[in-house]
């Protein structure tokens, strides 16, 4: 006998309710809006669109109304338009066998399941199909108990697959308490061996974290994610090191069982629409349930090119191993200075990466202290201070990345820049290193302390120091010569060739073996990040140039030539200045240019009178600014003066620093006359700055070169640009120039005031000023 095939059924989608209104239009109306469609045609055809009737039948009930060709072109339009769908027919039972209870037939899902799928641009039929096709298995670390997740899956249609069934299962679901878990990264190898998708979920705490979805040879890895995490958990970190765990302190389980319920049974939704087939990028995401407020976030999770798990591991210590070449980048005029992107194309380019869960930069925000028409923007913690304790933890002034700028999103910009400048900066154990000796390796080496610029008698006094001061005034221990230690190439452009400088020197937080000697230690000095490689080494060299001066001025206690700001002509000048006058505070430029010639200044404000209570405190607060055009170097000490005036503002924070809780108590422009300008000299203005303006940045770089040439010293360079970042970073190192932290060797700190004019000999040692720039 002949089995007769019956053709699909016609209808509008499940999760579109048509409503006909005479004389108007045909209404879908989903949870996602409502659709219009005009035409008495469709108006007719729309009641019989029910999912009931296949393409004869339509044409039997419209004869009369709709020729066929007609009814085919109105059917194509509405399924092209993503509103009508074909179902399959229903299945009958098996001939002689009434349909009910107990013969096992197969109805396909309900109206409202096929709704659901529908609504996710999905065949209902095939999707609960894989639903129910798909079998799990559930995996539990740390301490997790599975048995609630198995009835939430199980309440949800998922079949579950016994831990042990490697090969019989769809996707693998691990429940943790920390997404740092060591057994994890074991997880991760496993799934990756096999080429098997797995979720991870956290359904403990306020917050719960669900996702992502890992599926090997596509995207990010857990090392990905995991790298990210510990970036943001430092302090977890340095407390798990100190008592010995493998892993971060975790703090203690939060949930109550309404909390605990409502996740697992989100996680139960997220596996039940993967197994149906329903794919977002999200899925790619952890998401952030708070448990208390009902909201929700997603926190990408992006691959890392660098990964030891999922990439190339050799990618940052093959850049370091290459020269560094300089193309031509035609410069734009921006807030801050001349760069290759403005800076509304740095935001563009680079915003993505904050984020506090799996960001690199943690919060970029306005600082709430700083007052109405100034800019200061703060941007997480500072990667510089990991890795050395509680009383570097609490050092405020550098606590956190920060930026400046005239206008909001300069501000904003420059704190950005400032934070991935420093956790590109940041050890991260895939940089090139080659132990060695110093005395073993040759011409290529450079000796340390031409760079750190430590006294003898610093190296005799160091402990009594370190143990007074902050840990940015760190004096290290005298270099051994024949100790093996750990080199990185370093570019030199000057030579054209590699040389060599202790990684400890060039990468915050370089691992130490406890107890070992502090020979090299990395500062920020010279480090900067820039819209190209080219405006990075420039910003970089300018710093040096700039804290070099500083030094100069500092130490010897100069007094230096005033600057007149609204000379320049810049409105924005004016209104900075009747903001500090708001909050009884006055300011003054002082002039610090070295031997160098680029411009050099520093910008002073302290309170008048009015503000400090009769109590004498002036809480004086200080800016530096250095480029090659005077206008701008002016602008960068006004602005950083004004993003360091929130500390003087609010002090619970920032008098936790001893040093600086000394500064604003006790000193004042009386006993600090080296901040007031030189009486004597003539006040300087634009024309008193030799400046020749240039199109091209790596122009300017070259002239830098040249210059450094001219008085015997070297420019090294060493790329630190992060692949899964992108923005371009370097660490610019100048042999000779020096720190403006207390560094006393012999040399241009004692010379170059007398060659300038500024003292009739060099100042003694022991005559140096005692309080440290701390900054």
């Amino acid at each position: 006998m002949e089995t007769k095939t019956e053709l699909p059924r016609l209808g509008f989608r499940k999760n579109l309710r048509p409503a006909v209104v005479p004389g108007d239009a045909t209404y879908l109306v989903s949870e996602q809006g409502v659709t219009a469609v005009e035409g008495t045609e469709v108006a007719a055809l729309a009641p019989l669109l029910d999912g009931s009737r296949d393409l004869a039948a339509l044409a039997r009930e419209t004869r009369g109304l709709l020729s066929p060709g007609r009814l085919g072109s109105i059917l194509g339009q509405l399924t092209q338009a993503n509103l009508v769908a074909s179902f399959a027919p229903p299945a009958g039972p098996p001939a002689g066998q009434e349909v009910g209870r107990g013969t096992g037939l197969q109805l396909g899902p309900s109206d409202a399941t096929a709704a659901f799928w529908e609504s996710a641009g999905l065949d209902g039929t095939q999707a609960d199909a894989g639903l129910s096709a798909g079998r799990v298995r559930l995996l539990a670390v740390g301490g997790e108990e599975p048995s609630a997740a198995r009835d939430a899956f199980r309440a949800a249609g998922i079949g579950l697959a016994e831990p042990e069934e490697e090969g019989e299962h769809t996707l693998t679901v691990v429940l943790c308490e920390d997404y740092l878990a060591p057994a994890l990264a074991d997880i991760d190898a496993a799934q990756r061996r096999t080429g098997r998708p797995w979720l991870l979920a956290k359904p403990g705490g306020v917050e719960p974290w669900l996702g992502p979805f890992f599926q090997p040879g596509e995207g990010a890895c857990w090392h990905c994610l995991a790298h990210r995490l510990r970036h943001h958990r430092s302090a977890h970190s340095y407390v798990g090191r100190a008592l010995g765990l493998a892993a971060p302190v975790t703090p203690p389980r939060a949930h109550i069982p309404a909390s605990r319920a409502c996740a697992l049974h989100l996680l139960a939704l997220q596996v039940a629409t993967w197994l149906g087939g329903f794919r977002d990028e999200r899925q790619s995401a952890v998401w952030t349930v708070d448990s208390l407020r009902g909201e929700g976030r997603h926190h990408a999770v992006e691959r890392r090119p660098q990964c030891h798990g999922c990439g190339d591991p050799g990618l940052v210590a093959a850049r370091s191993r290459q020269p560094v070449l300089l193309t031509s980048r035609p410069k734009v005029s921006t807030g801050g200075g001349h760069r290759s992107l403005t800076s509304r194309q740095m935001l563009e380019r680079y915003e993505h990466l904050v984020g506090e869960v799996t960001g690199v930069v943690r919060l970029l925000q306005r600082d709430p202290r700083c007052p109405t028409g100034l800019n200061a923007f703060v941007s997480g913690s500072n990667p510089a201070l990991h890795g050395n304790g509680l009383h570097t933890l609490r050092s405020a002034l550098r606590s956190h990345s920060a930026g400046k700028g005239v206008t909001e999103l300069d501000a904003k910009v420059g704190a950005l820049c400032e934070a991935l400048e420093r956790y590109s900066g940041t050890y991260q154990g895939d940089e090139a290193r080659i132990p060695g000796r110093y005395a073993e390796l040759g011409e290529a080496a450079v000796h340390p302390n031409s760079c750190q610029l430590y006294d003898e008698r610093q190296f005799a006094r160091r402990r009594e120091w370190n143990a007074r001061h902050s840990p940015f005034q760190f004096v290290c221990d005298p270099f051994d010569e024949q100790a093996v230690v750990d080199w990185t190439p370093v570019w030199s452009l000057t030579e054209e060739r590699h040389r060599l400088l202790p990684t400890s020197m060039l990468y915050f937080a370089a691992p130490q073996e406890t107890g070992a000697p502090v020979f090299a230690r990395a500062d920020s000095n010279g480090n900067a990040a820039g819209s190209s490689l080219e405006d990075a080494i420039l910003q970089g060299f300018l710093e040096l140039v700039e804290r070099d001066a500083v030094a100069l001025w500092w130490y010897n206690r100069t007094r230096q030539p005033r600057v007149d700001p609204e000379s320049f002509g810049e409105e924005w000048i004016c209104r900075m200045r009747a903001s500090y006058a708001a909050i009884d505070r006055e300011f003054w430029v002082l002039d610090l240019t070295s031997d160098l010639g680029i411009p050099v200044m520093c910008a002073v404000s302290r309170r008048t009178g009015a503000a400090d209570g009769g109590v004498g405190r002036e809480d004086i607060v200080f800016g530096f600014g250095c480029h090659l055009d005077p206008a701008l170097a002016l602008r960068r000490a006004l602005t950083e003066m004004t993003q360091m005036l929130p500390a003087v503002l609010d002090t619970r924070l920032s008098f936790q620093d001893p040093v600086f809780r000394d500064w604003c108590t006790r000193h004042t422009l009386a006993d600090q006359c080296h901040l007031a300008p030189d009486p004597e000299a003539a006040v300087l203005g634009p024309a008193d700055y030799a400046y020749t303006p240039r199109a091209d940045l790596a122009e300017d770089v070259a002239d830098a070169t040249a210059l450094l040439r001219r008085h015997g010293m070297e420019m090294l360079v060493l790329d630190q640009t992060r692949p899964d970042l992108g923005i371009p970073v370097v660490k610019v190192v100048v042999p000779g120039l020096r720190h403006f932290w207390a560094r006393f060797a012999p040399g241009r700190l004692y010379e170059v005031p007398v060659r300038l004019g500024r003292r009739a000999e060099p100042v003694d040692y022991d005559r140096l000023n005692p309080v440290p720039v701390f900054v």
